[in-house]
This record gives structure tokens, C-alpha cells and sequence, in this order.
């Protein structure tokens, strides 16, 4: 026997003792956790790949690998260049909307949006991992576009048009994939059932019907999922009786921790099954801190049907399905970091493009260090920035930082972020002749001190507690024990709050406040844990 199957024993072994004996398996959602939005999926052979938006973040578009729909690894970044990914203009808000990945005839396809660069582009792959290929840029107007392979050999592209003087609309055009140039003219084929923004099309073949899927209502709590059928690809488009197939605006689903719903991609199974992925956010007292997360149901899509969402159109924390493609396993969400690699891993990400020589791993091993341009967190491009997203509303994160500045602009530290006007920061400056640690808030147009300490000489540990309603920041030097500086609520940094399309990160930065810093800031290590 192949090491391969020998591997393969214990997984189907307990997926069968899952299946005889609970008659259900059960898995918990969100399948991603934190800020993940806009899931798009593919099969290939008995592999799943998905991908997410990843706005004004650096590197771009997160692609995933699965083999049973729940255990997601990721795998690398689709875009990773900045020729692929000019973020100049992007901020954290803007940048990548709503990537889709298709796979055909031996390629990968991920096609998207940079709003605030050329609009709508395509870049392929072989090996979904990478690299992947330059943009080839499309003309088709709005957003999200997605393609479509049909079986008589033809390619089309559809998006969301959603301002102009013609808006609120599906359209589509045939394409031709060596060129990007459009085979013909933009034609609207659908407008939804009503709702606003209909956006976020995807298209499937199956029983002689070309099935367009949507979603409506804003990403926000109107949000839904609507559909609609042709036998035509060019329509007319017949709406689905019983739209919308999966929302929680309604009475039903008001009181459900899952909010949002929305943005959903559908696949199908090697055994035939259909799962579909969506978008959700979990709030808190109404305010939503971890993003848009990615959430997984079984579809029930019979011949000639329409297809019916976990039975009645909703999802849960806690699902029980039928089957999967294979074993779920135990998630370890725990990261400790000892930046002794020369890269670091795929949780990490910037802030718009990145200034390399900013940055180092390889000069100083052992350290992340960050040299501080003239950009503070208030200011992007060009802030020196490494974070990674918020997943769980209970967590401890700690770093030890070894930073001496030479003069009173520079800073160091860690912080809550959200966006440039929306952030907590715990950091260390020079006061005279000496250091100290300031928590500081950053509110929209408030700025505010909450603590200042003196430190000693020699590395600080710095900490945040994060629950479900504060931040609570605190110290330690030598190995003593924490101090606690102060805390404040969450959900100054919330959507409802900040606004904009992304989650909260916790990132180490260095800034130099109007100048190039000259001190480097080592963080020796960093460490996210999740609590109860």
C-alpha cells in the first residue's frame, strides 16, 4: 500500500464513524474567520480553492486550499507584486473588491477589481499557488466581475454596475481571454429583485438553465442572496419565486449571531453534493469588529430545480450536514512568532505597497525590524506596518520590542487598527534623555493620551487582552509582571463606528512622524492567542 492511501485510512475511518454513528456531521462556522469577505470557490479533481477580497492590503487576495470545505490552508497570495497591485490611492477601504477564481483547461483564473486603478482585470495561474500572471485589464464597467466558461467553447464576463446615469444592473459581455478585449457590447441581463447594489454575479450551467446569482441589499444587515434562470445566457432572466435563497434580514433570523449574509459563490462535490460559501459578520450590541467573515452551507439543488440553502435559506454557527468531502479536523487559530525565517508567513500583511528597505529579516536574525518612514498610522501609502487580521473576539497578543530612539519624533509599538482616523496604539518614544510608553486613541477626529510611563532600559513586553466589549493594553520589563495601562471599547472600532469594508488587524509599526527614523525597532517575537 502507497504512504498516500495509508495516510488516507484514519480520515475516511472517521469520516465513516461520523456518518454511522451521528447519522450528521457537524462543523463550526465561520469556515475563515476575521476578515475574509467576498468568498469565490473552485474544484479541481478532489481539491478546493477559494479566494477573498483583500481591499487596501498588501499582499492581495488570500487563495486557500481545502480538501473537505471546513479545514481551509492557505497557500499563498494571488497577488503579490506591485505591478500586479499598485495600492497608491487604496488607503485600507479601497483597493481589491470581490475576486472570483475559475479554473479551466489546465489554468486558474482570478478576475477582479482594483477600484482605485485601472477597474477590472484578470491575472492566471497553473499552480493556484503561484506565481500568477500580470493583469490583463478588461473594459467591462461597475464591479465584481466573474467569468463564465461555457461548454460550447465561448467566454463571458459579467459585473455589477452600480453608479452612472445607468446603474443598478447585471451586465455582461463575451470576452476574449487571450486579449481581455470584449467580443461584444455590455448587456444588462439582469436587475434583481429590487434590493440595492445588486452585485457580486456568478453564473452556472445545469439542467439547460444558465443560473445568475447575485447578491442585493448592501453588505450590510439588508444583505441577501437572490436568483435567477434562462435558457438563454442572454436572457431573459426569470426570477426565482422564492427569492431571496439565503438571508437573515427577516424576522426569523433577527436575533441569529450571524448578520450580513450575503455575496455567495456556489460548488459542486465530486458525489454531486452543492455547498455554497458566503459572506456574514458576527456584531456585538450592533457593532461588528472582525469583519466580514466566510460562512459554509449544503445547498439541496435538485434536476430542474431551484437550489435551497440549508432548507430554509439561513446558516448557523453550528451546522450538521449530511456529509463532506472528507474528515474535519480541530482549527489551531494559535500563532507564536519567532521571525527567524527570511519571509514573513502568509497571516501577515501591510499596508497598501510596502517600502522594502523599511523592513528586515535577513540583516538582523531572530527580529522583525521595522525602520519608521515619515508616515504615522494616520498616513498611508508609505507607513511601516506589519499586522495581521483580529479572528476571535477573545484573544491575547504580546511582542517584545528592543527600540531606542535617537530623537523625539520617532515611535514604535503595537496597535489595534482599523483605519488611519480609527486606531489604539501602545508605543515607545524619547522624552529628553529618556524613554517612555504612551497608550494612545485614535477616534476619527479625536486624539487622546490615555497613559504615559517611564521605562527602564532593555526590551519591553508589550500586551493587548482583547474580549468581546474592550482593548486592554499593558507592560512588562525584566520578566515581571504585566501592568495593566488602561482599556478601551471595541467598538470605536467597529464598522457601524469607522465604517469602511474591512476588520480589525493588530499590527507593529514605526513611524518617524514627518521624518525618515534613523532608530530601528526590533520586535523579537509576537504571539496571538485565542481565549475564552
Amino acid at each position: 500500500m502507497s504512504p498516500t492511501k495509508t495516510k488516507l485510512i484514519p480520515a475516511l475511518l472517521l469520516l465513516l464513524i461520523q456518518v454511522v454513528v451521528y447519522g450528521q456531521v457537524t462543523y463550526q462556522n465561520p469556515i475563515l474567520s476575521g476578515f475574509y469577505p467576498d468568498p469565490s470557490i473552485c474544484k479541481v479533481q478532489d481539491d478546493y480553492y477559494m479566494v477573498n477580497s483583500s481591499f487596501g492590503y498588501f499582499p492581495g487576495v488570500p487563495i486557500f486550499h481545502s480538501t473537505n470545505l471546513v479545514n481551509w490552508e492557505q497557500i499563498g497570495y494571488v497577488l503579490d507584486r506591485e505591478e500586479q497591485l499598485p495600492l497608491a490611492k487604496a488607503e485600507t477601504t479601497l483597493g481589491i473588491f470581490a475576486p472570483t477564481i475559475r479554473y479551466h483547461n489546465g489554468l486558474f483564473y482570478m478576475i477582479t477589481t482594483n477600484i482605485t486603478d485601472k477597474g477590472n482585470f484578470y491575472v492566471t495561474a497553473k499552480n493556484p499557488a503561484g506565481p500568477w500572471s500580470n493583469p490583463i485589464w478588461i473594459e467591462t464597467p461597475g464591479i465584481d466581475p466573474s467569468l463564465f466558461f461555457d461548454d460550447n467553447g465561448k467566454v463571458y464576463v459579467t459585473s455589477a454596475q452600480n453608479w452612472g446615469p445607468v446603474k443598478n444592473r447585471i451586465v455582461m459581455s463575451e470576452i476574449d481571454l487571450a486579449t481581455g478585449k470584449l467580443l461584444s457590447e455590455p448587456v444588462t441581463i439582469w436587475k434583481g429583485t429590487g434590493g440595492k447594489f445588486p452585485e457580486g454575479p456568478h453564473l452556472y450551467k445545469k439542467d439547460g438553465f444558465y443560473y445568475l446569482i447575485i447578491a442585493e441589499g448592501g453588505t450590510e444587515y439588508g444583505h441577501k442572496v437572490t436568483i435567477a434562470r434562462s435558457k438563454n445566457i442572454w436572457g431573459s432572466y426569470e426570477s426565482n419565486p422564492a427569492n431571496p435563497i439565503l438571508t437573515h434580514a427577516n424576522s426569523n433570523e433577527e436575533n441569529n449571531p450571524i448578520q450580513g449574509m450575503g455575496h455567495a459563490d456556489l460548488v459542486q462535490t465530486t458525489d454531486g453534493s452543492w455547498f455554497m460559501v458566503a459572506l456574514g459578520f458576527r456584531p456585538l450590541n450592533d457593532h461588528q469588529i472582525l469583519g466580514r467573515e466566510t460562512f459554509l452551507a449544503p445547498v439541496v439543488w435538485n434536476p430542474n430545480e431551484w437550489p435551497v440553502v440549508n432548507r430554509n435559506g439561513s446558516m448557523a454557527l453550528e451546522m450538521k450536514v449530511d456529509k463532506l468531502p472528507g474528515a474535519v479536523t480541530a482549527k489551531n487559530f494559535n500563532q507564536n512568532e519567532n521571525f527567524n525565517s527570511d519571509t514573513l508567513g502568509f497571516e501577515w500583511n501591510y499596508i497598501n505597497n510596502p517600502i522594502p528597505q523599511n523592513y528586515s529579516l535577513t540583516k538582523h536574525k531572530g527580529y522583525l525590524r521595522l525602520y519608521g518612514s515619515e508616515k504615522s498610522l494616520s498616513e498611508n501609502p508609505g507607513v511601516t506596518f506589519a499586522g495581521r487580521r483580529q479572528q476571535h473576539f477573545n484573544f491575547n497578543a504580546t511582542t517584545t520590542i528592543d527600540f531606542n530612539p535617537t530623537t523625539d519624533n520617532e515611535e514604535a509599538g503595537i496597535t489595534m487598527y482599523k483605519d488611519g482616523l480609527h486606531h489604539y496604539k501602545l508605543f515607545i518614544r524619547k522624552i529628553g534623555k529618556e524613554r517612555e510608553l504612551v497608550l494612545a486613541y485614535n477616534i476619527g477626529k479625536i486624539k487622546a493620551i490615555e497613559k504615559r510611563m517611564h521605562l527602564k532600559k532593555g526590551p519591553v513586553k508589550l500586551t493587548v487582552f482583547g474580549t468581546q466589549a474592550f482593548y486592554e493594553f499593558g507592560f512588562s520589563q525584566a520578566n515581571n509582571a504585566v501592568i495593566t495601562l488602561g482599556k478601551v471599547d471595541t467598538k470605536y472600532l467597529s464598522t457601524e463606528t469607522a465604517g469602511g469594508f474591512t476588520g480589525t488587524y493588530i499590527g507593529l509599526y514605526a513611524t518617524g512622524n514627518n521624518v525618515k527614523s534613523k532608530a530601528a525597532a526590533d520586535f523579537e517575537n509576537f504571539s496571538y492567542q485565542v481565549a475564552k
